[in-house]
């Protein structure tokens, strides 16, 4: 059988792989200009913190249009969870699955804490940054809040897995707990104990000794 390769499906089929290549390429480019994006806002937030933290300073710095920068993340909120989100997998929030999923409360715990604390520590002065300009940022204020919020619910999932594991050894109340350990995986608190200690290490042992002691004791 001859094939005529001037016949109209012919035509389709030989014409068919340039557009999924297209669409490849474009996401690419639209991935490198994401990347670079988000590589501004961090050294923004590094080198001048809040003074120069606006869509148009990001947009020269990373070489691309304001337009660019709404089309890729919708406005500076999106653009702040965005670059939230990206300290987190560099930090190894990921994590937090495999934790929420354990059975045993107390490696659920250890596990817990330890998530925090390494997160905490491996851009830390730069997070500190970001939780001072969220007391003065609506918008910042609001991304940290949400992630605050999510941390609050998984102390009070860790803290019901205790409840469930020993009914009769309870002694105070479940939310009170939750919020004595949301508490000791602030930001804040380990940040002060690397301050008085000197030590990142010292400041996650004592807040290991002190939420192990809030969720078992009594």
């Amino acid at each position: 059988m001859q094939v005529d390769y001037h016949h109209p499906v012919a035509t389709r089929e030989s014409t068919a792989c340039p557009r999924p290549y297209s669409l490849t390429r474009r996401q690419q480019q639209s991935d490198r200009k994401r990347t670079k994006i988000l590589t501004a806002a961090r050294a923004q937030l590094e080198s001048k913190g809040f003074v120069d933290f606006s869509l148009e300073s990001i947009a020269r710095s990373s070489g691309v249009t304001r337009q660019t920068i709404y089309n890729l993340f919708g406005s500076r909120s999106g653009l702040l969870e965005a670059l939230f989100d990206q300290l987190a997998i560099s930090g190894g929030m990921e994590r937090m699955r495999s934790v929420m999923q354990q059975t045993d409360p107390e490696s659920a715990l250890v596990d817990f804490v330890d998530v925090f604390c390494r997160f905490w520590s491996k851009d830390r002065l730069l997070i500190r940054r970001i939780h001072g300009i969220a007391a003065i940022d609506p918008e910042f204020g609001a991304a940290v809040e949400a992630r605050n919020r999510r941390r609050q619910a998984a102390a009070a999932r860790i803290v019901s897995m205790f409840d469930r594991a020993n009914p009769a050894r309870i002694t105070q109340d479940q939310s009170q707990r939750a919020i004595t350990l949301w508490a000791l995986t602030s930001f804040e608190f380990f940040d002060a104990l690397t301050e008085a200690t000197g030590s990142q290490e010292e400041a996650t042992r004592l807040v290991h000794e002190q939420a192990g002691k809030a969720l078992t004791s009594g």
